[in-house]
């Protein structure tokens, strides 16, 4: 995938190795437990207050631990320029119909994080929350994807993309909807219709994959294959047979990997939001 040369998203917000979020304002609240605590410790309030800001207008500066690798860092690099490239599609997307794309922030963090939709671990994988409106990943989901056997840059922008198509589905409601309708339904129906909101997110990553190519020529050979590999990989029947399960139709959130190959293949090959109406297409609509 060529991506080197590509814009960086300004919304990609790094949380790992536990350091401070970017903007944290230094308020009346903290000059005072600043000069509480030069008293005690003898300090200038000054030289603490500068340390504190780090020198920038009173903005906490998120740091880079000195144990991040460049591998991870690069990671980074590419996740913030597959965001910005969304942000470039589904801004197009919207402004054809006259109406303004908000875009989503993206936080990178390692082993958990809090989010208006609780606390996860790494091992949730990545994830959107609606309550707060943000992808979140951690770089680490790379070595399982890998893992899975979808290797290359482009499957890993699969994913990336797959969650921003959540929060196209949020900003249009029916993420609202497929809830309520959930409230009203058994088990089995309820993750019926989490399958028809997975596979249509697969479907806007193919749909953001054709229009990104088109407009900034990221594809290079072989990354089509990697996307595809990536949506098989993870597709609810491979994976409860590697943990040794049996395959239970009627438990699959996320949809099989034949499904999830078809509906990413549709974005790819149609690239209308239209086209991805999985819902349609199962006769709920």
């Amino acid at each position: 995938m060529r991506w080197k040369d590509g814009r960086r998203s300004a919304n990609v917000q790094d949380r790992r190795g536990g350091s401070m979020p970017r903007g944290v304002k230094v308020g009346g609240g903290t000059i005072l437990l600043v000069i509480v605590a030069s008293l005690l410790l003898g300090e200038n309030p000054l030289t603490l207050l500068g340390q504190l800001s780090g020198g920038s207008g009173g903005a906490v500066q998120t740091q880079s631990p000195s144990t991040r690798s460049a591998a991870s860092d690069e990671a980074a690099e590419f996740v913030s320029v597959v965001l910005a490239s969304t942000e470039d599609v589904w801004g197009q997307v919207f402004s054809a119909s006259g109406q303004r794309y908000p875009e989503p922030q993206l936080i990178l963090f390692e082993d958990g994080v809090q989010s208006a939709c609780g606390y996860n671990s790494s091992s949730t994988g990545p994830f959107y929350c609606p309550g707060d409106r943000q992808v979140y990943l951690d770089l680490g989901f790379l070595n399982e994807l890998r893992r899975l056997g979808a290797n290359g840059d482009f499957a890993f922008a699969y994913v990336v993309a797959h969650e921003v198509g959540h929060h196209i589905q949020t900003i249009t409601g029916l993420s609202d909807q497929v809830r309520q309708l959930q409230r009203r339904s058994s088990q089995t129906e309820a993750n019926q219709l989490s399958v028809l909101q997975e596979l249509q997110a697969d479907c806007y990553a193919g749909l953001w994959a054709r229009r990104a190519n088109d407009m900034q020529g990221i594809l290079e050979q072989g990354d089509v294959e990697e996307g595809l590999r990536a949506a098989a990989a993870i597709g609810d029947d491979r994976l409860q047979k590697m943990s040794g399960r049996r395959v239970q139709r009627e438990s699959f959130t996320h949809g099989s990997s034949a499904q999830r190959v078809q509906w990413f293949r549709t974005g790819l090959e149609q690239a209308s939001v239209e086209a991805c109406d999985t819902f349609a297409a199962a006769g709920l609509r």
